[in-house]
């Protein structure tokens, strides 16, 4: 299934928001402008669908309470509103379920985030609206929504389950190197890659190698030198490492582990990883960063290669300030989202006629689009 429409009121830096989305949709914006804010409904959506450790009002707690969520423009309505549409298929005219979301401090006491609506529509039927007499009787149902409980969304639980098993990347090569020095837990969801050795370790041998026999074919067309990439436990300790062979005159000395990686290295095993970790929703966050731009500017095509072979193809969104990457030219300008921050909150739109006319006469979404996203008066900063 695909997230194929997005609609936010009062959200972060969004007071307004009603945008479609694709397979492969990017986000563009300045610093600041609300691409990670963006990003983090999907997150959201994800930890409020959780049965066991998560629900609304932990998801809402993570996140600073409502005021920390609640967009400081808002003004007439108190309610912050997520509704997404989801489909079997991309073009499909009629979604397969529509779910939405809107919750507000309670009023008095405590200020617990309190659900004052919660829809679910299974193609045009509406399935779920709330409050129903149930909340009418019990106003404490009010604080979880029924996506997070077993006992009521038998009848919903694949969107359930669909929303849950989203996945988001922003891979910090640090927290690989030095995990040992730096200790402590990774974060729930491991968002930044400290448990992403773990991971790999925790995956069955056969998927394993089948996955690293794919990413040695990439890495040895990105890396130079590059020969073989591996991975092994350590024999007393038990901790996993990768291990990377490159070329060199003495045999077996030219063996490093991901310590001594380059951080470009570390981050292209992570894409491509959770390319092909799964099916559900990838969320990615600058994933040009410490790479090449002659290696970012394939990275669409990556996508594509990637996830050709897969049995679904996997949705993606993502955020990016590169240039290179945006050149391009297999990028589809259906899936841009230009972010526009403005004294009224930050404004998502589409691609215009003039942009789309622009790229369907060759020039590239770097070209035709990008310069409109940068700050206004970024060009003063040197005179700083």
């Amino acid at each position: 299934m695909y997230f194929t429409r997005l609609i936010l009121q009062n959200w972060r830096n969004f007071r307004e928001l009603d945008v479609p989305l694709r397979d492969r949709t990017y986000l563009l914006g300045p610093n600041a402008s609300g691409k990670s804010n963006l990003l983090d409904v999907f997150r959201f959506l994800r930890d409020i669908s959780k049965f066991q450790g998560g629900g609304i009002q932990k998801a809402i707690k993570d996140r600073g309470e409502i005021k920390k969520l609640r967009c400081l423009h808002a003004r007439i309505h108190p309610e912050v509103r997520i509704e997404v549409h989801i489909s079997e298929k991309m073009d499909d005219q009629t979604p397969a379920w529509r779910y939405l979301l809107e919750f507000k401090p309670e009023g008095v006491g405590a200020q617990r985030p309190k659900i004052t609506a919660e829809k679910i529509w299974k193609g045009n039927k509406l399935i779920i609206n709330r409050p129903d007499s149930m909340d009418k009787k019990d106003t404490l149902k009010l604080l979880q929504t029924h996506m997070e409980q077993l006992q009521v969304n038998s009848d919903f639980r694949e969107l359930a389950s669909f929303f849950s098993e989203t996945t988001y990347l922003h891979l910090v090569p640090q927290l690989i190197k030095f995990n040992d020095l730096i200790g402590g837990r990774p974060l729930e969801e491991d968002p930044f890659g400290q448990g992403f050795l773990e991971r790999i370790a925790k995956t069955p041998n056969r998927t394993r190698e089948s996955r690293l026999k794919k990413i040695n074919a990439a890495l040895g067309k990105a890396i130079p030198q590059f020969k073989e990439l591996q991975f092994e436990q350590d024999r007393i300790s038990g901790r996993p490492h990768l291990k990377a062979l490159y070329a060199h005159h003495r045999p077996n000395a030219g063996w490093q582990r991901e310590e001594q990686f380059s951080d470009g290295t570390l981050r292209l095993i992570g894409l491509f990883w959770s390319l092909l970790e799964g099916d559900s929703l990838l969320l990615l966050e600058e994933p040009e960063l410490s790479l090449n731009d002659a290696i970012v500017r394939e990275i669409p095509g990556i996508f594509d290669r990637v996830l050709r072979n897969k049995k679904r193809n996997r949705q993606l969104i993502i955020s990016t300030h590169s240039e290179a990457l945006l050149s391009n030219k297999g990028i589809d300008g259906r899936g841009v989202l230009i972010l526009e921050p403005g004294s009224d909150g930050t404004k998502v739109r589409s691609i215009d006629e003039s942009e789309a006319i622009a790229l369907r006469s060759g020039f590239s979404v770097a070209e035709a689009v990008l310069p409109k996203s940068r700050p206004n008066n970024v060009g003063q900063l040197g005179l700083w």
